[in-house]
């Protein structure tokens, strides 16, 4: 089960920052447990009382690629880099032998 999280989280648990963020989780999660919802249905939607309308997805502007990517704090190529937690992102000649064992 931690492997797992481990994996979903990008967190190593492994060393006490980890640990101290997967308790941090849990008991936040735990207050969940607080709540009465005795009596109350399940929603489909936090807006299912109203109508949701579509629009159409008109593209206004693009061709933006640099401008946008001034704004990364990190990126790879042509890509943001999220924020990895506390494990280390793989360094560039790395990568192909950390693609291929996942």
């Amino acid at each position: 089960m931690l492997d797992h999280l481990e994996h979903l989280a990008l967190v190593d648990f492994r060393n006490v920052e980890g640990v101290e963020r997967l308790q941090k989780a849990i008991q936040f999660a735990d207050q969940l447990h607080e709540v009465d919802t005795e009596g109350v249905e399940p929603m489909d939607s936090v807006l299912e009382d109203r109508c949701l309308y579509l629009r159409e997805d008109d593209v206004t502007e693009g061709n933006c690629t640099k401008e946008l990517l001034k704004n990364a704090r990190e990126k790879i190529e042509e890509y943001f880099v999220a924020p990895p937690g506390n494990i280390p992102l793989p360094k560039l000649e790395e990568r192909e032998t950390f693609l291929q064992r996942s």
